[in-house]
């Protein structure tokens, strides 16, 4: 017999999978937008990540973005490419930041600051790999229209994240389940 401890937990790593379920889906709705470049995407796939800061605990915030790197590997058959690295330092720089913010600024930060802080933080490790990787001194070129998209749609995504938070019936009942 399952005690109420455990099944607490299944519980929470149930709802982890179906996060990261969900960053995959949108990975691969955004790996359908064409890209310029291999490693510029919009974000899409940072909304399960960005609504998970106010339900999840550190640890499982933590395997949700590990999960959402894997994921959009898998999906976009990077995963054992350079590409990964991309994903990789991007979604470590974004969600660190955007935890941050959101754990000691949130009375003054909404979902939207902490969205275009972790696009920011995302594109800043992106172009710093680019030069790194790919273009050299050339990735200062790239970088203008890079970080004015990440402006853009992390605004948009923001924007939706907050809202959302703010009229859902479900992320209601999930947030009083974890208070």
């Amino acid at each position: 017999m399952i005690r109420h401890s455990e099944s607490n937990r299944y519980a929470r790593i149930e709802f982890v999978a179906l996060l990261a379920a969900f960053a995959l889906f949108l990975s691969t709705v955004e790996y359908l937008i064409p890209k310029p470049v291999p490693f510029m995407r919009i974000g899409l796939a940072n909304l399960p990540l960005i609504i998970g800061l106010g339900i999840l605990k550190d640890r499982e915030y933590i395997m949700l973005a590990i999960l959402k790197v894997l994921g959009q590997g898998l999906v976009t058959g990077t995963i054992f490419s350079y590409i990964i690295l991309f994903s990789l330092g991007g979604t470590i720089a974004s969600a660190l930041v955007m935890y941050l913010l959101y754990r000691f600024g949130k009375r003054w930060i909404s979902l939207v600051g902490v969205s275009i802080g972790g696009a920011m933080a995302s594109n800043c490790v992106q172009l710093l790999l680019s030069q790194l990787i790919l273009f050299g001194a050339a990735a200062r070129l790239i970088a203008p229209p890079f970080l004015i998209v990440g402006l853009i749609t992390s605004i948009i995504l923001g924007i939706f994240a907050q809202q959302f938070v703010q009229t859902s019936s479900w992320y209601r009942a999930e947030l009083e389940k974890r208070s």
